[in-house]
């Protein structure tokens, strides 16, 4: 997964956290609201907050378990390649010389 995606993602994950604080926020003010339409429609949308919630909090243990995984076939990859990792290092490396030289 690219840095970009990464980063999008924990922000739509954040936002999406907000969306869901405000929510409940705006259900606890309107509770003493009377009404039979206004009762049922607090109930669905506190449940559908609930799903939301773990929802989120299931993305966040994938997102979490994948960036391990990758962190491990990293840590894998230089373990059994060290002086294939340092000829990738040090190519990364001069790209970015020679473009920062460039500037």
């Amino acid at each position: 997964m690219s840095e970009v995606t990464a980063l999008q993602k924990e922000k739509l994950v954040a936002e999406l956290r907000q969306v869901v604080a405000d929510a409940e926020e705006l259900l606890k003010l309107t509770a003493a609201d009377a009404g039979e339409g206004a009762a049922g429609l607090r109930e669905r949308m506190q449940h559908r907050l609930t799903d939301a919630r773990l929802r989120l909090l299931d993305l966040q243990a994938s997102a979490t378990e994948k960036a391990r995984a990758a962190g491990q076939a990293a840590d894998d990859f230089v373990h059994d390649r060290p002086w294939s990792s340092v000829a990738i290092g040090a190519g990364v490396g001069l790209i970015v010389g020679l473009l920062i030289g460039r500037r």
